[in-house]
């Protein structure tokens, strides 16, 4: 079974609009833990407009199950960040500044080099490396001689053509996901995956370790609950 790990960056994002601590970002990480979220990620981001940097240094005191802190490795904030931290996972993601959201993974041929490097920096420091990648088996390949220990399949473009036909959507990421198995990496997922789509993808990808899902839990959570929301997503790993 593939672990649930919730990204709460949209609860950061609520109290921040309004100043305050309300939602308590703190609680609400207790109570995803509590009601059976087997981890607790962030992706603090320079303008820090949902997580602050700060946030990461509370929720380390508290999470006691995985905490996983996303982000972009060419901000030296975020390398310093980590290490003082020292989360059980760091994915490392290839964003630029001001970007909205995550949109592409590594191209880990060209960055390949770079990759050895940072990817070292964490590992010397005992923490979890993975990296963003696209469902391309060339990618997933070049991602194994990097050093890191998971690769994270970027999943927008499977959310987006699961509905119109979810056997093509998922193809690309079953070969990802082969080529991982073969070369000893670790498979995590993530955007975009909701309750209508993580069932099938998580059937067909049997090898996933982990999934972080962030905007759509949260905003299901709206109508269910976040305990009910948490559940219902757990059951669709099962």
């Amino acid at each position: 079974m593939a672990r649930l790990s919730v990204n709460i960056n949209k609860i950061a994002t609520l109290r921040n609009s309004r100043g305050g601590n309300n939602p308590n970002l703190i609680q609400v990480a207790k109570d995803c833990e509590r009601f059976g979220a087997q981890g607790i990620t962030v992706h603090p981001r320079p303008d820090e407009r949902h997580i602050r940097y700060n946030d990461v240094f509370e929720l380390k005191k508290i999470v006691t199950t995985e905490f996983n802190i996303e982000g972009n490795c060419q901000e030296q904030k975020f390398i310093d960040l980590v290490l003082a931290n020292k989360p059980e996972q760091v994915t490392l993601v290839p964003d630029v500044l001001g970007q909205i959201t995550s949109n592409h993974g590594w191209d880990t041929i060209k960055n390949q080099q770079y990759l050895k490097d940072m990817i070292a920096v964490f590992k010397n420091a005992g923490i979890r490396v993975s990296i963003f990648v696209d469902p391309v088996v060339e990618m997933v390949e070049a991602a194994a001689t990097t050093g890191t220990d998971r690769i994270e399949l970027y999943t927008e473009a499977y959310a987006l053509q699961y509905l119109q036909d979810k056997e093509a959507a998922i193809a690309p990421y079953i070969k990802a996901a082969g080529a991982a198995q073969k070369v000893g990496l670790g498979i995590n997922a993530g955007h975009d995956l909701d309750l209508n789509n993580l069932k099938y993808f998580a059937e067909n990808i049997p090898a996933l370790d982990e999934v972080s899902i962030g905007h759509a839990l949260i905003t299901d959570a709206l109508y269910y609950g976040l305990e009910n929301t948490i559940q219902m997503y757990l059951r669709q790993l099962v």
